[in-house]
Order: C-alpha cells, then structure tokens, then sequence
C-alpha cells in the first residue's frame, strides 16, 4: 500500500489537482487534516470508505490508523491544507513512515500564497519592484523558528512577505517591518481564501491591525506584506516579451530582416 500526502490547495474544492482528486477517490482510507480542509473537498472518496477528521486527532492516533490501513494492504489518502511542502507537519509522518517501511508519495497543491495572489487578481513579482518572496511565520505558541530566520533579517532584504500563523501578532509585525518598509507599505490579510467566507482586507502597516481587529480575525490568515501589493502602474515592462532582448525561441527584431536583405 501507499500513503499519498496531498495538497488539497487554499480551501476551494476546484483547485484540486487532477491527480489529488483521482487519488482521493480511489483510496479507502481518507484522513483530512478538517480544521483547514472543508469537507467537499473530500466528498470524492469512494462509498464506504474510512473518512477520518484528523483535527483532534494526534500524530500517535493517525499513525495508528495507517499503519492498520497498512496491515490490511489499503492505501491511505493524507489530505492537507494547501501544498504538504509548507507547513505540512509530514515531516515527523514520513518519519515513522520510513521506520516501519511503508511507502508514501507527495501529490503537491496549490498554496495559500499563489491563490492568494490570485484572489487578489495581481502579480507578486513585479519587475524593479519587487523579485523575491519570502515564505515565513512567526512562533507564536507553535515550534519555535531557527535562529536567523527573523522578520527583521527577512526584512532587510526589501523582499514581499508571506507571513503564515501571524494574525494575533499584528502589532509585533507592524513594530518590526515599519522601520524597513515604511509605516505607508501595502498590506494585505487574506483569510480563509478559497473558503466561502473568504475575506481579503488590504491595508497599510499603518493602520492593517485596526482592520483585521474590526473583523475578529484570529485565525486561518495569511498576511502580504510589500510594495508589490499596491496599485503599482509604473514599472518596467519585463524583459520575457522584449523586442530587442535576444532570446533562444525569438531573435532580436530586426535580425530576420537583415539576413533577407542580404541574401
């Protein structure tokens, strides 16, 4: 048997990859991860199959369950949130996985970020403004970040900013990145995106804490920060659809002509 760790994407049952959907309803054994995941992204799973919400549930207590698939020989679909590479807490599972030899595969989903970025109708990477983004969080009660991996050092860099499991932190947030990126730097808080109640609050570092806090947003947020975000209109055009940039699909104008020419 196999476990399939799948990306079930921001919350939106349609943004199921092809593949995640396939698998999920094939396997007879389904845990998704309820409190991130809603349950029609699930409703694919096959008549008569073990659907387990694993909210409440511990690592012990969901290993439990597939390591029982596992001696029955049925593959389990392990749905999570988003994309299981970010925050997918599959790493201590892949863990005990290994050391019991059973087999698993990554099916990887849509991000909070992407479909974020996409609510948001904009690009994240805008050219001379913006080229880099950084997926980070703060520790709050959750593991504690590595040393280095600071919003000040991340905010030195000038980069957008994804901040994950910040939103009861605003005023630590906005106290931090003011100094680098200016008390009138564009944010934005997305919550729930893909969820029926999505809610995308745009603001400033200035006054986005007033915002979420008029909403009651505790939870299930991902915070944008960076010059990016705003109603940015004058900027380069890139250099991907340049004319006079050489480019091993497009020669550079003019070539073409001037090769005619000569012959």
């Amino acid at each position: 048997m196999t476990v399939y760790f799948i990306g079930a994407g921001p919350g939106d049952p349609e943004l199921l990859t092809l593949k995640a959907q396939r698998i999920i309803g094939e396997c007879p054994v389904c845990l998704y991860a309820g409190s991130l995941v809603p349950p029609e992204v699930v409703a694919c799973a096959p008549e008569g199959a073990r659907v387990l919400d694993t909210a409440a549930m511990t690592l012990d207590d969901t290993h439990a369950e597939i390591v029982a698939a596992h001696q029955r020989g049925e593959d389990v679909a392990r749905v999570h949130s988003g994309d299981p590479s970010l925050y997918g807490a599959i790493a201590e599972q892949i863990r005990r996985l290994r050391a019991d030899g059973i087999d698993y595969q990554i099916v990887p989903g849509v991000p909070a970020y992407a479909a974020a970025a996409a609510a948001l109708g904009q690009e994240l990477t805008i050219p001379e403004i913006a080229q880099s983004i950084v997926l980070t969080r703060v520790s709050m009660q959750s593991t504690s970040m590595p040393e280095g991996e600071t919003l000040e050092n991340f905010a030195r860099t000038g980069a957008t900013l994804a901040i994950h499991l910040g939103v009861r932190n605003m005023r630590e947030i906005e106290r931090i990145l003011t100094p680098h990126y200016g008390a009138d730097c564009p944010v934005v808080v997305a919550y729930r995106v893909g969820w029926p109640d999505q809610m995308l609050i745009r603001g400033t570092l200035e006054d986005i804490r007033l915002k979420v806090r008029k909403e009651k947003i505790t939870r299930t947020a991902l915070i944008l920060v960076g010059p990016a975000l705003g109603n940015v209109r004058d900027f380069k055009d890139s250099a991907l659809y340049d004319p006079t940039q050489p480019h091993v699909l497009r020669p550079v104008v003019g070539v073409d002509l001037i090769e005619e020419n000569n012959t």
